[in-house]
């Protein structure tokens, strides 16, 4: 178990973050909006760093929020978030125009039950680099267009939207950083390491993979990603190179210093 420590009565227990799509995800929204939290992270694949069988028989990420009442923990990504936007109102965790906090709810709950075929035949491993005949199934490919159209259409709406309020648009998804770009925040690793296609993306869907992937507190959690990297206890084998044996495919993990070139895709 690596833990991360600070003053703070909230626990929040996930995988080792450069598998875990779901607890990457909390621990973004933690980092960006600066949530004080302990981060407790365990590995998959050996007892030594096993999550205690108290925490929903391994199931996580878990937040506790209350270290004096082990019985009271908040279960599944998006639960979690939402509990933390309703401690935290002033952060604004979700857009404050009801019309784009609807949509933002909307996308991530898209994001939360869907894409059944890129999660389980993309498996999630932020270095993997795919290069080759990578395949993608016939579904694969269609929910990659849905999610590029979900990022294509929110720039839209929000650009609309945050014209007619006379507020600023910063980028993201919704105009300000929000849970829904958290969300799909494990995904642009995924359209990387699997070269999986962006057919119909538009130029602002592409600005604002550009705008996560240059983000610094993007950045920071990527180097935690990579940190992590250096214990050999973090690693979970089936994970890494899933098409081994087949000779059209070469497997490699992208440098730390990778950048993303919208040129490029």
């Amino acid at each position: 178990m690596a833990d991360n420590e600070l003053n703070s009565d909230c626990t929040l227990h996930v995988y080792f973050t450069r598998y875990s799509s779901w607890g990457a995800r909390v621990a973004l929204i933690m980092a960006y909006f600066r949530i004080p939290c302990n981060i407790k992270m365990y590995g998959m694949n050996s007892p030594a760093v096993a999550p205690p069988a108290r925490l929903a028989g391994g199931l996580l990420p878990v937040l506790q929020p209350d270290p004096k009442d082990e019985d009271f923990v908040v279960m599944d990504s998006l639960a979690i978030c939402e509990f933390l936007a309703e401690k935290h109102p002033e952060l604004h965790l979700w857009p404050q125009d009801p019309k784009l906090r609807a949509l933002a709810r909307t996308a991530a709950a898209q994001m939360h039950s869907g894409f059944s075929e890129i999660r389980n035949t993309c498996h999630t491993n932020f270095f993997g680099k795919y290069t080759g005949k990578v395949p993608i199934t016939e579904a694969g490919e269609k929910e990659a267009r849905r999610m590029v159209e979900i990022w294509s259409k929110a720039r839209v709406d929000a650009k609309k939207r945050l014209q007619e309020l006379g507020e600023e648009d910063e980028g993201f998804l919704f105009g300000k950083f929000c849970i829904v770009d958290a969300f799909f925040w494990p995904v642009l690793w995924r359209f990387r390491s699997y070269q999986l296609p962006l057919t119909g993306i538009s130029e602002d869907g592409l600005k604002w993979m550009a705008k996560m992937w240059n983000d610094p507190v993007m950045k920071l959690e990527a180097k935690e990603y990579y940190r992590q990297a250096q214990s050999p206890l973090t690693r979970i084998e089936k994970y890494e190179d899933i098409f081994k044996g087949n000779a059209d495919i070469e497997y490699g993990q992208f440098s730390e210093d990778w950048t993303f070139n919208s040129a490029n895709t």
